[in-house]
């Protein structure tokens, strides 16, 4: 739990680069938040229920977006935070995981059967490469300097399962924790500020997409001497 909270913390520093989740396209393989197989279910039905689960989840998500007013403006605040509140109710509405629940989740399954401090470090750092993220403060570097300090000590390799060297380790993280600045009650401030930062990437993206699609539009000889709208002018509602 001390290691997930750590890494989750992290999305204080994850800002340079965001992944396009793209929410509005509701990628299937997000769907599932667990992701156990019903024992008692095989071949045909068991697709048929994981199809009928996406297709209600799909259907839930849009009936938000046809009921939510969505301003393509990245550069606005207000319009950041209004998109960032209706994908929000996505989620909620059709049990879609956030980022940081991705995050969380991610680091949970592919580090749950890791026996030693050093791979679980070395997988947090994967993750964190291929997600795209940034850890712009060098927490990460930190970290593995406080593990070579502790196994420097133990005059062994540190592993998860051993309390006594964990609680050094532990107690070397709150210390970097400190020195950052962070703090386990601002999680919910980052884990906000991360998805707005995502919400602004996604407004972005549909507004390049809007422009380009309109650029096409007015290539055509039948739209040629018509004038591009403003994207902030656009209603999502209205192509759903």
């Amino acid at each position: 739990m001390a290691f997930r909270f750590r890494a989750l913390a992290q999305s204080r520093l994850y800002t340079n680069r965001v992944l396009l989740q793209r929410e509005h396209a509701i990628p299937v393989r997000l769907f599932a938040k667990e992701a156990g197989r019903p024992a008692a279910l095989k071949g045909d039905e068991m697709l048929k229920n994981i199809f009928l689960e996406v297709k209600k989840k799909f259907e839930t998500a849009l009936d938000v977006l046809r009921k939510e007013k969505i301003t393509i403006d990245p550069e606005d605040p207000a319009a950041v935070a209004q998109y960032a509140k209706v994908m929000k109710t996505v989620r909620e509405k059709a049990d879609l995981f956030s980022e940081s629940q991705r995050i969380q989740y991610t680091i949970q399954t592919r580090t749950q059967d890791i026996p030693d401090a050093r791979t679980y470090l070395l997988t947090l750092k994967e993750i964190r490469i291929k997600r795209g993220l940034t850890d712009e403060l060098g927490a990460e570097a930190l970290m593995f300097d406080a593990l070579e300090k502790v196994e420097k000590e133990l005059k062994r390799p540190l592993l998860r399962n051993d309390k006594k060297g964990m609680a050094l380790l532990l107690a070397e993280f709150d210390k970097i924790n400190k020195k950052l600045g962070i703090r386990k009650e601002d999680l919910p401030k980052y884990e906000e500020q991360l998805e707005l930062k995502i919400a602004k990437a996604q407004l972005e993206e549909l507004k390049k997409d809007a422009l380009e699609a309109m650029d096409t539009q007015k290539k055509r000889e039948e739209f040629k001497d018509e004038e591009m709208v403003d994207v902030k002018s656009l209603d999502i509602r209205n192509f759903i």
